[in-house]
């Protein structure tokens, strides 16, 4: 292989490094994606289709003030001249810069069917019309004085500009998204209004840091509003590293509805569909996951109007609300990735600040060049008019010459030292401008001409007056299209979430009894209600019960496993009863060299006992082994050969155990430690580690006296324990008669 990715061979055949070629190929295609097709320049705000169909618009005078025009005829001008692909995804482009619902600034003023916000799509474009707006006058404006440059198209035949002037900073206000190779943005709208607040403090106070911005700049400000819920240090960090985002929740009041009420939602997040986030309800509604909505309406008509009803009048509000937000689009995050073209090439992500310096310095680019533009035909203007005057202030040797004379324009060039323009231009006069009322116009055009040059001359020699006109073009763009106006009002608001003390967790689960079954092959289903006989639960063959509890929909089941760690399941999470459920291992990440030792329902504030085989144990507060994931949480340690074989509840003051050596121990509960994780003490000593090992453990009272089952399953009281009493740690005395043969205390209900 060589090192250049093609080398001729002599047969004439090409060998080509394919490694290089690729990667030389991917990149260029990676370049050409970026550059001219997804992310936006950050001087214009727009990306290359935005501006090929603006400046076809403009070029067919498609301006404010003008008529309509068939959009079929910009996106023909636009994929024939400037941008050569689908004429659909050119329309779908310019249809994008005529929704009100997806541009807070609209760049095209559409007549016929554009769309909506319950996602239909706009006609087809030989059935629509369309012009310019303001806004998009305003970045489009004195593009003919040089203010920017232009490239050959495709075809050769036109030019385009390769950006636009700019007044008016459209990359925050209108905000866009992309998605490139290897990179993507997306930028929310802003008010244009703040956006020029904070331009003008800017140019004041360039060392301004971003928190000074925010100070001007204090969110986005949606198309479609919503209240934005985000904390300001948040967004203050968000707009300083150009990454972030913002949560936006919908807009509601309460309105009543005879004894009860009902929510009304006027205002949804930016880029939820309207029909789409009410079917979204509708689904979630059927599969019961919002227990307080009662039914959900679209009364929409020009303006958003979702009807909420609580199933019942007793439900808050608030909580009901919070419950629709945390499953439903009513709250959604719109993403900040400030990923632009710094400088027109340079893919980048930017801060606020920078994103509005460099803006302001296009602007300064563009007043530079627009006022050596106007300089130039004031001076070519000049030169002419004191061409004029020279004819006026001799007119009668003018008149001869060129009556006489056999080549008057060099005569007058030689006798009046005038250049060839203006001899051009006096032989061009009409004889009905030798008038004195034409003289004294022409000596006053050449006075204000020259103001205005010196005036320019001035403003290019001077920093500090340039900026002084960049703010005041800047201040005339607030006035038109700022917080004052209709357009420039500010439509999204800030809030704070509201706080509530209910849990909403448990709270959206529809509270309903049920029996958790769990079989000894390790199958879990939860049946309809408390079942009091399960023999008439069926299992699959081979396989029989193992544990039936009963619970509300509302709990968590704890699973207690040999490997020390406890399971939480959300009883709503478990498989309904007509089958013969699930295995309980593909909901929880439980080993499978472990298995159940225990299931119960967590009851805050009780506490536990937990024992290993080899006799360590320990007290445990149930608040702390409650697992927040499928791994569970590790509460008793054990390694192999050991392993958890008991949890029992703390009801008493005396703690009982029996080893498989038949040795029962009694002695007093607070000889336990009370731990959250670990190995524990030893209970009961039996002579050789590991032979034999602890049987059973339970917790009674010493007034109640020590309990056990029999093989009938009738429980037996015993009150004649003391003899067996001692300190943790000792062997036991042998067990008293009538004890089970199991060994085991088998205490009913747990």
């Amino acid at each position: 292989m060589t090192d250049t990715p093609i080398s001729s061979d002599g047969d004439g055949t090409q060998t080509i490094n394919l490694k290089q070629a690729l990667e030389e190929r991917y990149l260029s295609y990676a370049l050409s994606t970026i550059i001219d097709r997804a992310l936006p320049d950050v001087r214009d705000g727009l990306k290359p289709v935005h501006r090929r169909v603006l400046y076809a618009m403009h070029m067919l005078k498609l301006n404010p003030d003008q008529g309509f025009k068939k959009c079929a005829r910009v996106v023909g001008d636009v994929i024939g001249k400037y941008h050569p692909h689908g004429d659909q995804s050119v329309y779908d482009a310019m249809v994008r810069l005529a929704q009100d619902f997806a541009q807070r600034y609209p760049l095209v003023d559409g007549q016929g069917n554009f769309g909506n916000i319950d996602g239909d799509n706009a006609a087809a474009m030989r059935y629509t019309e369309a012009k310019m707006t303001a806004v998009a006058q305003a970045l489009l404006e004195a593009i003919s004085e040089d203010t920017v440059d232009f490239r050959d198209t495709f075809t050769n035949e036109d030019d385009e500009p390769i950006v636009l002037p700019g007044n008016f900073p459209n990359l925050l206000a209108n905000g866009t998204s992309g998605i490139a190779v290897g990179m993507a943005t997306s930028i929310p709208p802003h008010n244009v209004g703040e956006l020029c607040d904070a331009a003008l403090h800017l140019i004041k106070n360039p060392k301004a840091s971003t928190a000074d911005i925010v100070k001007y700049v204090p969110g986005p400000d949606l198309p479609t509003g919503g209240i934005i819920v985000e904390d300001r240090d948040s967004i203050t960090k968000s707009y300083e590293t150009g990454r972030g985002g913002f949560r936006v929740r919908a807009k509601w009041h309460k309105e009543k509805n005879g004894r009860s009420y009902r929510i009304v939602i006027t205002e949804i997040p930016f880029q939820v569909q309207k029909s789409r986030l009410v079917e979204k309800i509708a689904d979630l509604m059927l599969a019961k996951k919002l227990p307080f909505l009662g039914d959900v309406m679209d009364e929409s008509a020009e303006d958003i109007r979702l009807v909420l009803e609580p199933k019942t009048r007793n439900i808050d509000p608030t909580v009901l609300m919070e419950s629709m937000f945390r499953l439903t689009e009513l709250e959604n995050r719109v993403s900040l990735n400030m990923n632009v073209l710094s400088h027109g090439r340079i893919p980048n992500v930017l801060g606020i600040k920078d994103v509005l310096q460099q803006w302001l310095d296009h602007r300064k680019e563009v007043l530079v060049r627009r006022s050596n533009f106007r300089l130039g035909k004031i001076e070519i203007r000049l030169e002419l008019l004191e061409g004029y005057l020279v004819a006026f202030l001799n007119i009668d040797e003018v008149i001869r010459i060129i009556r006489f004379e056999d080549k008057p324009k060099l005569v007058l060039m030689e006798t009046f030292s005038l250049t060839d323009n203006q001899t051009e231009a006096i032989l061009s006069m009409q004889l009905r401008r030798l008038n004195k009322l034409e003289e004294v116009e022409i000596r006053t055009e050449h006075d204000n001409l020259s103001k205005e040059r010196d005036g320019l001359l001035d403003l290019l020699k001077s920093d500090a007056k340039q900026w002084s006109k960049i703010s005041g073009e800047i201040a005339l763009t607030k006035k038109q299209f700022g917080q004052d106006t209709e357009l420039g009002k500010r439509r999204s608001q800030f809030e704070d979430a509201p706080t509530i003390d209910v849990d909403l967790d448990m709270a959206m689960v529809e509270k309903e009894p049920v029996t958790v079954v769990l079989s000894q092959k390790g199958w879990i289903r939860a049946l309809k209600g408390h079942v009091s006989d399960t023999k008439s639960v069926s299992f699959k063959t081979g396989d029989k019960l193992h544990t039936a509890i009963t619970a509300q929909t509302t709990d968590k089941i704890i699973v207690f496993a040999s490997n020390g760690k406890f399971y939480t399941i959300g009883a709503d999470g478990l498989p309904g009863g007509r089958g013969q459920g699930e295995p309980l291992r593909l909901m929880i990440d439980m080993e499978e060299t472990a298995d159940v030792v225990r299931i119960f329902v967590h009851t805050p504030g009780r506490k536990l006992v937990v024992a290993s085989l080899m006799g360590n144990s320990f007290i445990v507060d149930e608040a702390g082994i409650l697992a927040n994931t499928k791994k569970g949480k590790q509460v008793l340690n054990v390694k192999m050969p050991d392993e958890a074989v008991s949890c029992v509840i703390v009801e008493g003051d005396k703690v009982a155990v029996v080893g498989e050596n038949r040795k029962l121990l009694v002695f007093p509960l607070d000889q336990l430690n009370e731990m959250v994780r670990g190995k524990g003490v030893r209970l009961q000593r039996y002579g050789k580690l590991g032979s034999p090992n602890m049987a059973d453990i339970t917790v009674f009272s010493s007034t109640d006296g020590l309990k056990w089952a029999d093989p009938s399953g009738r429980v037996r009281v015993f009150q004649e324990w003391a003899d067996w009493e001692g300190n943790r740690a000792q062997a036991g005395k042998n067990v008293p008669k009538g004890f089970p043969k199991s060994g085991l205390f088998n205490q009913s209900g747990f």
